[in-house]
């Protein structure tokens, strides 16, 4: 459970300058929140600050720069004595056949989408371990459950966090650390304007699907409402994707299961075989 008794949640957001990540920011915020906010446009981030009309602190950071990660963290839990939430946002999408597509998309997009919340996460998570609450937020994609075609490093990217988180959880069911799992389709983001060509340059052009999709202040709403409620799989999506994305959930008594393997000891019956 989280912890409000300093004056409201610390909730830390990356990619919070914009999308998704602003409007979670905002949503937090009409909450009585404190924010701390991530991303690597340090002026847009002072935007958001200022609308949000709560306590923040702006981090401004290039998400795979680990020494500039690791001092964000140190200065992150000395400004809010306790992270409470955090929400790994911070991405990267592509539009190009892998047939056309150079390595180095792959390299790009896996470090940025993959690696860089990872590497942010294992930074916090025995702080939240030892504070004994806290809440991990995956912002990943029904890419990151369904193979898109245009999307190969995205996808791999999105599946392995998906992987990462659920193994994740199991670990944290006994520490009182929830992980939450975020599966947005087309939402109205500069996702695609900002995606990758085959080349490795910014696409620089939105799509009908994304112009056209959920506006990012109710597609924040409906996953606030899921984590409140304790989802720990959110699909937030319409139509096809919203089909497509349900049929590719996990069950909930598969998650169960897998919780109920380490309440049974699992993980001291594999570590004392080692």
């Amino acid at each position: 459970m989280i912890d409000t008794a300093k004056s409201g949640p610390a909730v830390w957001i990356t990619g919070a300058s914009s999308g998704i990540g602003r409007a979670l920011a905002m949503g937090w915020a009409s909450q009585g929140a404190r924010l701390i906010l991530s991303g690597r446009d340090e002026a847009r981030l002072k935007e958001v600050a200022e609308e949000s009309g709560v306590e923040t602190l702006i981090l401004p950071f290039e998400v795979r720069d680990e020494t500039a990660m690791q001092a964000a963290v140190a200065k992150a839990i000395d400004w809010s004595g306790g992270i409470d939430v955090l929400v790994n946002n911070a991405g990267i999408s592509q539009r190009s056949q892998a047939v056309h597509t150079s390595m180095q998309v792959y390299n790009d997009i896996i470090g940025i989408d993959l690696l860089a919340p990872i590497a942010l996460t294992q930074a916090i998570l025995q702080h939240m371990v030892e504070q004994g609450s806290g809440k991990l937020v995956f912002i990943s994609s029904v890419a990151g459950k369904v193979g898109v075609p245009m999307r190969t490093a995205y996808c791999a990217a999105k599946f392995g966090l998906i992987g990462y988180a659920d193994a994740l959880r199991t670990e944290m069911s006994t520490k009182g650390v929830d992980v939450h799992v975020v599966a947005p389709g087309s939402v109205a983001t500069n996702v695609s304007r900002n995606a990758l060509n085959a080349d490795g340059t910014p696409r620089n052009k939105s799509d009908s699907a994304i112009d056209n999709g959920i506006p990012a202040d109710e597609a924040a709403a409906e996953i606030l409402s899921a984590i409140t409620a304790g989802q720990r799989e959110i699909v937030v999506a319409r139509g096809p994707e919203k089909m497509m994305g349900e049929a590719a959930r996990t069950p909930d008594a598969l998650l169960d299961q897998m919780a109920g393997m380490v309440a049974a000891g699992y993980i001291e019956k594999m570590e004392a075989e080692s």
